[in-house]
C-alpha cells in the first residue's frame, strides 16, 4: 500500500486453464474491498504476467490454477520474478485446486500465499493487507 493508494492487485490465468469463475469472483471481492484489481484474462504466459506487473506497478500478482500445473506454471513465473530482480517487492498468491502436500513446496520457491478451492474471501484479503504493510 504504497503513499497511501489502494494496493494494486493483478490477476491472471496461467496456462491452458479455461475456468475463470472464481478468479471472478476473487476480483470483484477484492474491488468491493477498495484494492485497485487488473485482471488479465486466461491463457497468459509467466512473461506476460510479470511484464504487465512490472508495468502496472502492482503490489501483488494473484494466479488462479484450476487444471492440476500449478507446480511446473509457478516455478515458470517464479523463475521470472526472480530473473526480473522482483522477488519480495511483489506479493505473489496462488489459488485453485491445490493439494495441502504442494503447499510448502510452492512456498520454498517464493510463493507467499496459496489459497486452495473454498478459501475465505475475507482470509484472501487480511492476507493481503497484512503482508502489504510488513513490507512498507
Amino acid at each position: 500500500m504504497r503513499n497511501s493508494k489502494p494496493p494494486k492487485i493483478l490477476l491472471a490465468k496461467l496456462g491452458l486453464d479455461g475456468h475463470d469463475r472464481g478468479i471472478k469472483v476473487i476480483a470483484k471481492a477484492l474491488e468491493n474491498a477498495g484494492m485497485e484489481v487488473i485482471y488479465m484474462g486466461m491463457r497468459v504466459t509467466p512473461e506476460q504476467v510479470v511484464n504487465k506487473a512490472q508495468e502496472e506497478d502492482a503490489d501483488v500478482i494473484g494466479i488462479s490454477l484450476l487444471s492440476g500445473a500449478h507446480k511446473t506454471l509457478m516455478e515458470r513465473l517464479m523463475k521470472v520474478i526472480h530473473e526480473r530482480e522482483m522477488s519480495g517487492e511483489t506479493l505473489v498468491l496462488l489459488g485453485g485446486t491445490v493439494a495441502d502436500s504442494d503447499i510448502e513446496p510452492l512456498k520454498s520457491i517464493g510463493v507467499d500465499g496459496v489459497f486452495p478451492v473454498g478459501s475465505s474471501l475475507n482470509d484472501i484479503e487480511n492476507f493481503i493487507n497484512e503482508n502489504l504493510k510488513r513490507q512498507e
